[in-house]
């Protein structure tokens, strides 16, 4: 904030330090795109081999007549006929002559029932790890983003109360009583940054005392900052010529409504302003600002 002081004119720069923040939001993006992919998309862990999809089924092998194999051998996984998770039993159903030979065999069934597999469960640990490193992921990138836009808006630093605020000078510095009265003179009236930021006149009494309230330079009618026309003693803003007298009390419009009001006081040597609720002295009713 940067005051220039006159007799007639006065002006605010008001800089608004918000840029966006372009890595922050690709990565936030990316992270959210991600995520999205991973737990939602991601195939769930479920086994996809044959044997699974047909574990209840039976299987029926086909009969052989073999006359040197034993039925524990010729039920074997080894022979190919079943695979390794399948449980195989031979039945010995009778003998029968081997065609076109002269040796008898023995007839065995074989019957293969599948045992369903391990369902493969997911390592949920590890999914739970994934899940919390992403929210730190995200969380990190969003409070960078949202650090420039709060410290902005929050109100200025408060000191010497909960409710209070340290007047600061043009450049910044806290307004320390006695060296703002070394500085300016009876009937002063200097701009301050004051509550929630707006600028406030400081004023000097004519007995070279601080008075006991500060008056907000932002115009009742569409917000323009008044200048104090010391000539003229009143405020008279530059917009559309609304004047105030010199403690802040409208007299012309198109103004509606009195500039508003805020306790000046003196914590710790430096001057401190306080919201004023109670009546206006200037008008006797409430304050339409509270």
């Amino acid at each position: 904030m940067e005051f220039t002081e006159g007799t007639t004119t006065c002006c605010i720069g008001l800089s608004f330090p918000i840029r966006a923040k372009f890595l922050h939001l690709k990565i936030l993006v990316f992270l959210i795109i991600y995520h999205y992919l991973l737990f939602h998309l991601h195939p769930s862990a479920t086994p996809t081999t044959s044997t699974t999809q047909h574990s209840t089924q039976h299987l029926s092998m086909a009969a052989s007549t073999l006359s040197s194999t034993s039925p524990s051998q010729l039920c074997s996984s080894k022979n190919g006929v079943a695979a390794p998770s399948h449980a195989l039993v031979g039945k010995l159903s009778g003998t029968s002559p081997v065609a076109g030979k002269g040796r008898r065999g023995v007839k065995i069934t074989c019957q293969a029932t599948s045992i369903p597999a391990d369902d493969r469960v997911p390592d949920m640990g590890k999914r739970q790890l994934m899940n919390l490193l992403l929210l730190g992921a995200i969380s990190l990138p969003s409070a960078g983003m949202l650090v420039p836009y709060a410290t902005f808006f929050a109100p200025p630093g408060r000191k010497g109360g909960s409710s209070g605020t340290v007047a600061k000078d043009a450049i910044g510095n806290d307004v320390l009583a006695d060296e703002w009265l070394k500085n300016h003179g009876p009937g002063d009236r200097t701009l301050t940054q004051g509550l929630k930021g707006d600028p406030t006149y400081l004023v000097v009494e004519n007995d070279r005392t601080l008075a006991t309230f500060g008056i907000n330079a932002v115009c009742t009618h569409l917000g323009c900052v008044v200048p104090w026309n010391a000539a003229e003693n009143k405020f008279i803003c530059p917009c559309h010529g609304s004047q105030y007298n010199n403690q802040g009390r409208v007299v012309r419009g198109p103004a509606p409504l009195s500039l508003a009001l805020a306790h000046a006081d003196v914590d710790d040597g430096k001057v401190v302003f306080v919201p004023w609720v109670e009546t206006d002295f200037r008008t006797g009713e409430a304050p339409w600002w509270a």
